[in-house]
């Protein structure tokens, strides 16, 4: 069984910056019994980062919609594990107001990171939290988890203009702040006429990334973990999808010359 201690001890052979900016998808069962649980997690991750800012999806897109319109940033659970859920209840926590793509922040500057999500209406602009990776060139971490986790593709795919990865028309959703304003908004949201979920298709770009050292591997108690800094995958990303618009629509590998 792990103890904060060795976790700790495991997030530091990571050489992350402490005073950085990192973003975690994760699978909680995937680190195995750990003393304390999905908490004891949340605490060595949150000591770490106490300098910096530490980030997690809480992600509603799977409850959100034309026929449960309301999304409330105190209660509306999230959709992608354990860990978010926990971590978007703690205190100083600050939750995004995007009705299908929210994050949640703690520590530096977490309230200016997450600031005008309810204006948004795509689920993840360049001008938003997805796209503050980028500027800030935060660190990206998969505890557990494979690319396939990677939202911030989405990003680069919306910033590219890829067609085919929104709907055309918007739904109308209703964003709800933790002091009780109520925010409408108009959102379009992903789509493929091709694929039901082009983001099962993302993992095509771990081989690329490993070829070109974008990303890097560790141990964080029993879970594999892949992580790397958001420019370089989105450039990479990028660079992929102008060569081939489409490349997500299906799982065949990438090219191996496209990037060796």
């Amino acid at each position: 069984m792990y103890r904060k201690e060795d976790l700790l001890r495991d997030i530091a052979a990571m050489h992350l910056d402490p005073q950085g900016t990192l973003l975690i998808h994760s699978s909680c069962k995937a680190a195995g019994e750990v003393e304390g649980g999905a908490e004891t997690i949340l605490d060595a991750w949150s000591e770490s980062m106490k300098d910096g800012l530490l980030i997690f999806p809480t992600h509603t897109w799977a409850a959100i919609g034309e026929e449960n319109p309301v999304f409330d940033a105190v209660s509306s659970p999230s959709c992608v594990g354990i860990l978010p859920e926990l971590f978007r209840k703690r205190p100083g926590v600050v939750r995004s107001l995007h009705p299908t793509h929210s994050v949640a922040a703690l520590g530096r500057d977490a309230v200016s990171y997450t600031a005008g999500e309810e204006t948004r209406t795509t689920p993840c602009p360049r001008e938003g939290c997805w796209g503050r990776l980028y500027d800030r060139d935060a660190t990206i971490l998969f505890l557990g988890c494979t690319l396939q986790r990677n939202t911030f593709i989405h990003s680069v795919e919306e910033w590219l203009d890829i067609p085919d990865r929104l709907t055309d028309g918007y739904q109308q959703l209703v964003s709800v702040a933790p002091d009780g304003r109520r925010f409408h908004i108009p959102m379009r949201r992903h789509y493929c006429s091709v694929s039901n979920d082009v983001s099962r298709n993302f993992g095509k770009l771990e081989a690329p990334f490993r070829k070109l050292g974008v990303i890097s591997y560790a141990r964080f108690g029993d879970a594999l973990c892949i992580y790397g800094k958001a420019r370089r995958m989105a450039d990479v990303a990028s660079a992929l999808l102008q060569m081939n618009p489409q490349l997500f629509s299906d799982g065949e590998p990438v090219p191996t010359r496209w990037y060796a």
